[in-house]
């Protein structure tokens, strides 16, 4: 067994290994691009055109609707 400069050494990479991958990890520079992509993927800027079709459907089935209860 190593005597106890052997086992400070050990338990400071225990310690710095870790805080380190957390610091390098969690920068915003190095994910802010890949986060920005993947959020236009899935939620894509919105069409206005398609948002008033979606409107225009909404106020079709509202009126369908409201027939149907005054029959």
């Amino acid at each position: 067994m190593g005597n106890w400069k052997l086992e400070v050494a050990r338990m400071a990479m225990y310690t710095t290994f870790p805080v380190a991958l957390f610091f390098y990890f969690n920068q915003p520079t190095y994910f802010e691009e890949w986060v920005t992509n993947t959020k236009r993927q899935i939620l894509p800027p919105e069409n206005v055109k398609d948002k008033e079709a979606f409107h225009q459907l909404i106020r079709d089935m509202r009126k369908k609707q409201m027939q149907s209860l005054d029959d």
